[in-house]
């Protein structure tokens, strides 16, 4: 279908369209909540349209296999076992999905999302057509599932998160500091294990996520899995292209790999949701801000980096891992600022921060189908930035240096005393 914005542009070419994206518009806190509640059970049914999605799909494979010539159905005298047994793993996800988002109303603290609200209750349990935009995302979510808590996912989270968690430790280490004063923020935890895998090391740490998909199943992992690897999900069954052997598209992935209420008794571990920005306007709270595969998130990056320098408490580092792949870049009418890594590393220093540590090329993989004939491998920027302890008037944002974790835990205990 043709890009029907391309007859406005040859008509007024310096017509600029308006962005819509988190900030610009301001509605009433009425008209607000309205659109969050509608955005929630957008999401809801996405995970219960899921069956009928697969299913669909499935029924245009086996269409179009009884559409071949006799000879050539018969070369293929397996397909419609494969097919049937794809529709087996299909249900298996099915029903981990309608667990994850049952009793999801009550999920958040200061926010209820009753189904009788705005319509009635029997509209509200019938799932419908979703985008194929959220479908993904769905699909996307279940890869989360073998990445964060699978065995399977173990190569990928020490490629990605134990850079992040050595460098923490190396800050901020437990022979020297008192690892529970120390406050460590994960914005973009997705599913939580990173920041799971923080606090499990005794610091006091918070996740934070915007993505729906991704707090339904974080708050499901979390709070109602606790026994090892008793749920499977098949993430692959989706792919019908680049699989070599046709066992690799149906194959099993077992998850929690690890009892996530397996953390020490006195242990500081929670998850917030809500927009980064909007949440943390703190200023000087945070000892350790750790984003991975985070920044490309952002509609204006440099919102981002502000956000993190005012979070931060003089002294503190933002340890950071990932690559520049854009969100919002191939979005219409959405802002988006793609900038070089050198023009953010610029920003950055120009912000105030003192950058300690940068390793330029990191290869790592994100939700990777290890078994697939197509694989996609970041060569990803890690670097340490600090916060200066001493803030000079004649920064951007102001400037630094120093690292004891002595200074750092008084300074803690003075946020919370007072």
């Amino acid at each position: 279908m043709a890009d029907s914005s391309m007859g406005t542009e040859s008509a007024d070419p310096n017509r600029e369209e308006p962005y819509l994206y988190r900030g610009r518009i301001k509605y009433s806190p009425e008209e607000d909540a309205r659109l969050e509640r509608q955005h929630f059970w957008k999401i809801i049914n996405a995970f219960r349209y899921y069956r009928t999605h697969v299913e669909e799909r499935l029924k245009r494979c086996e269409r179009q296999f009884r559409s071949l010539p006799r000879r050539h159905q018969q070369l293929l005298s397996g397909f419609l076992d494969k097919l049937a047994e794809i529709r087996r793993c299909m249900e298996c996800n099915h029903e981990v999905l309608q667990a994850i988002v049952q009793n999801c109303t009550h999920m958040f603290e200061n926010m209820e999302y009753d189904e009788d609200v705005g319509e009635s209750q029997d509209n509200m349990r019938r799932a419908g057509p979703c985008s194929t935009f959220d479908m993904d995302k769905l699909k996307s979510t279940i890869k989360q599932f073998v990445r964060d808590w699978s065995e399977a996912g173990k190569a990928e989270r020490d490629s990605c998160y134990m850079p992040i968690i050595e460098e923490i430790q190396k800050q901020f280490p437990p022979e020297k500091c008192d690892v529970s004063e120390v406050r460590v923020l994960v914005p973009g935890a997705g599913l939580g294990r990173l920041a799971w895998e923080i606090a499990c090391l005794g610091y006091s740490c918070q996740g934070n996520e915007w993505s729906f998909f991704m707090l339904f199943s974080s708050n499901f992992v979390l709070n109602r899995c606790e026994e090892e690897n008793a749920m499977t999900l098949y993430p692959w069954i989706h792919q019908f292209s680049n699989n070599k052997m046709s066992g690799d598209q149906t194959r099993a992935v077992t998850f929690p790999d690890i009892n996530p209420h397996s953390l020490p008794p006195d242990s500081d571990f929670s998850m917030t949701a809500g927009d980064f920005l909007e949440v943390y306007t703190e200023s000087n709270t945070w000892d350790c801000v750790a984003t991975c595969f985070f920044i490309d998130t952002a509609h204006n990056v440099l919102e981002y980096i502000e956000t993190i320098w005012n979070i931060l408490k003089p002294g503190g580092v933002w340890v950071n891992l990932g690559p520049l792949l854009y969100h919002f870049e191939n979005m219409a009418n959405e802002l988006s600022i793609e900038l070089s890594y050198e023009e953010m590393k610029d920003a950055i220093m120009k912000c105030g921060f003192q950058l300690e540590v940068e390793r330029e090329s990191v290869l790592t993989t994100y939700t990777e189908n290890e078994r697939s004939m197509l694989k996609y491998l970041y060569d990803c920027v890690f670097f340490v930035a600090r916060k200066p302890a001493a803030l000079h008037s004649n920064s951007h944002c102001k400037d630094i240096k120093t690292s004891n974790c002595k200074e750092l835990n008084n300074s803690v205990q003075k946020t919370t005393t007072t």
